[in-house]
């Protein structure tokens, strides 16, 4: 894995963020491979184990940031907080509890509202991405097997698009359609972008049912690697809201942003 001199604080942060994620990830791993539990049971287990475990390791290292985690009930503390860590312990529990490989952990800060740092544990698979999305401080790094893709790489063939396998809108084909785009299925909002970070896919857009912990820490990787991340109408995001409902999320290569954002203005999406 490639390192990169950042200043001293943020670097810890980082590594923080990394070690959480990885370690939350093995444990819900090692959850799923003892066989004690199954199904629905079983993605229970695996998400309260999971953010058990990250809301000691944050408060312990962090007590005067706020928590925001779709496991734990949510309080009006975090907004009068500069630094949030944002959560998501078990992202894709359907694929995790039906022994699939697609789903991941997530583990972000929030600084003033907007994705600082942050890692997507990829467990079932054996890598994780983490990153750093602060301006002039760009840069992401991999654990595991693979190679990352910057969001700049050349691209000379048709796009494809990382859908979900569980549900796909109405839309999704007429988008796909205009984009000439083949798709391709998979689980978990960190899962799928992963798959753009590792080169398996091309572009992602969701346009209804997210929060702010499914999308923060993708977000933070795939900005880390100059990937660019919007909502469905190009707006930017913003994080530690009162209300953490971030429904939209488009991800895609910077040269492709245009193209893309046109093609869900045509299909559907934004009427969805």
């Amino acid at each position: 894995m490639h390192r990169v001199d950042l200043p001293a604080d943020l670097r810890r942060d980082l590594d923080f963020a990394a070690d959480a994620a990885r370690r939350a990830g093995a444990r819900v791993l090692a959850l799923r491979a003892s066989g004690r539990w199954r199904d629905d049971v079983l993605a229970d287990v695996g998400d309260q184990a999971a953010d058990g475990f990250l809301q000691g390791l944050v408060q312990g290292r962090y007590p005067d940031d706020g928590i925001l985690s779709e496991e734990t009930a949510d309080t009006r503390a975090r907004l009068e907080r500069s630094r949030v860590w944002i959560i998501d312990p078990l992202d894709g529990t359907r694929e995790y509890s039906a022994q699939r490989p697609d789903w991941a952990v997530h583990v972000a800060l929030a600084i003033d509202g907007r994705c600082a740092l942050g890692a997507v544990a990829l467990p079932a698979r054996g890598c994780l991405i983490r990153g750093v999305a602060l301006p002039g401080l760009e840069r992401a790094e991999l654990e595991g097997e693979g190679e990352l893709v910057a969001g700049d790489a050349a691209c000379d063939r048709p796009p494809r698009i990382a859908v979900s396998r569980s549900h796909t809108p109405g839309w999704m084909a007429r988008f796909a359609a205009t984009l000439g785009a083949e798709r391709v299925h998979a689980g978990s909002v960190g899962h799928k972008v992963g798959m753009l970070l590792l080169g398996e896919a091309d572009v992602y857009a969701h346009e209804r049912g997210l929060k702010e912990w499914d999308t923060c820490a993708p977000e933070t990787v795939a900005r880390a690697l100059g990937w660019t991340v919007s909502r469905l109408r190009g707006e930017e995001h913003r994080y530690n809201r009162p209300d953490p409902r971030n429904d939209e999320l488009v991800v895609c290569r910077p040269a492709w942003r245009e193209r893309v954002l046109a093609a869900l203005a045509t299909s559907g999406a934004l009427g969805a």
